[in-house]
């Protein structure tokens, strides 16, 4: 577990979790507690929480302080304090800076509502003294978990016996395409089975992200293109798109990519922009047109419409045109590492119409990944990326078993392997490739 190993860490910082509204940023803290001997919170929307660090004392003080406003007695071993919405308290997250030097027997871990603090709200984290970790919707693994499907983890983890399974996995993926992972909705279809059961979860998160804005978007121009945002770029996920005039709207493109570059700091979206390298490190072409990718895949099918024909459908692939396969592969991708910073790509060659779906970057190299059914000879993208390249993996990511296929290019003649990933295995990606 990620904050196992932060907990663990000799040069432990204190923690800023990041993630967009309702991902469990406070559920997964409050559990990480119990591994506490103390565990202090406070949440800095109340008002009395909030005056407690901003008064004017020196560390120790506020330290025995806290304890004494939860009525507790300092138990010998370790202590978590997490910091709920600090976001409201910039003098609190100038605090941070000194736990590590002056009290590095606490543990810190704070927290906040990231529309609140990227958007017109001038508040920033010392820089040096404390650690990131980003915090995202459930991954399919997780889901698993959620469902008690935990046995089948097994084969996710082995995929060269995950054959005799696979129909389940794959019934099971699908499931999590339409829910997604967001914690509240993963738990009530867990407990229901029921997916129209998750409308009004839906409905109320996507109500959250739209009062963020009025709450903290100041700008009326901007506040109006934000908002037409979060209500459109859903039906966008997975696909390339223009900035200007985006979803037939009469926006311009600075417009349009700066209220963009707001939801990707709330961590609501990403702009996935394309690389013309087939080596690290591959840098992003930002002046060409991006692919969308949502924050959740089953917020996507929902707000996008498609909910109904995913849920009769053989093959995620025949779906919405292979956008939402993408969309939700490419959130797969995301759960590999908890850094902020981590961004996705796609490949593009030169001016040429070759496209692959995602590039890896792993263990110095750079591999390519297609989303694609069908037969080796039509991923021509991929072998184009091949021939041009040193590596001698690519990845097709489909809805049939695990395989690796000895293949060679189309034009090059390259040999290279072709290893075919069903979805539920994306997750697993990384610790693929290491053993071929």
């Amino acid at each position: 577990m990620h904050l196992r190993r932060w907990k663990e860490k000799s040069n432990r910082k204190p923690l800023v979790l990041r993630g967009a509204r309702q991902v469990g940023k406070t559920t997964v803290i409050n559990a990480f507690g119990k591994e506490f001997d103390n565990y202090l919170y406070f949440n800095l929307d109340m008002d009395s929480d909030r005056a407690l660090f901003e008064r004017n004392i020196p560390l120790d003080d506020l330290i025995d302080s806290l304890f004494a406003r939860l009525g507790r007695r300092k138990k010998k071993g370790s202590t978590l304090l997490f910091i709920d919405e600090i976001q409201n308290s910039p003098q609190t997250i100038s605090l941070l800076r000194y736990f590590k030097e002056r009290r590095p027997d606490i543990h810190v871990v704070s927290a906040g509502s990231l529309l609140e603090n990227v958007v017109d709200v001038k508040v920033s984290f010392p820089v040096g003294r404390v650690d990131y970790m980003a915090l995202r919707p459930c991954s399919f693994y997780e889901f698993l978990t959620a469902l008690g499907k935990e046995n089948l983890r097994y084969f996710i983890d082995h995929p060269e016996q995950s054959a005799a399974v696979h129909d389940e996995l794959m019934s099971l993926f699908n499931q999590y395409t339409i829910v997604g992972g967001m914690p509240e909705a993963v738990q009530e279809y867990a407990n229901t089975r029921d997916v129209l059961a998750l409308d009004d979860i839906y409905e109320s998160l996507m109500q959250g992200y739209k009062d963020d804005v009025e709450k903290y978007v100041k700008n009326g121009k901007l506040a109006e293109v934000v908002r037409f945002l979060i209500s459109t770029s859903w039906t966008k996920a997975g696909q390339i798109v223009t900035l200007g005039g985006f979803a037939n709207s009469d926006y311009k493109a600075r417009e349009v990519g700066e209220s963009f570059r707001l939801l990707q700091k709330a961590m609501l979206l990403e702009l996935v922009y394309p690389t013309t390298s087939v080596t690290v490190p591959a840098l992003s072409e930002e002046k060409r047109q991006p692919k969308v990718i949502m924050l959740d895949t089953g917020l996507t099918n929902y707000q996008a419409g498609v909910r109904k024909e995913l849920i009769g459908a053989n093959d995620i692939l025949d779906v919405w045109r292979g956008h939402l396969a993408e969309q939700v592969v490419a959130q797969e991708l995301l759960t590999l590492n908890d850094k902020v910073s981590q961004r996705r790509q796609f490949w593009v060659r030169g001016n040429a119409s070759a496209e692959v779906d995602f590039v890896l970057t792993f263990d110095s190299h750079l591999f390519p990944i297609e989303v694609k059914s069908g037969r080796n000879s039509h991923l021509r993208s991929i072998h184009s990326f091949i021939d041009l390249s040193s590596v001698d993996i690519g990845i097709r990511v489909w809805s049939g078993p695990y395989s690796v296929d000895d293949v060679q290019t189309s034009f090059g003649k390259k040999p290279f392997r072709l290893v075919n990933i069903p979805f539920y295995m994306i997750g697993n990606i990384e610790k693929i490739i290491a053993t071929l």
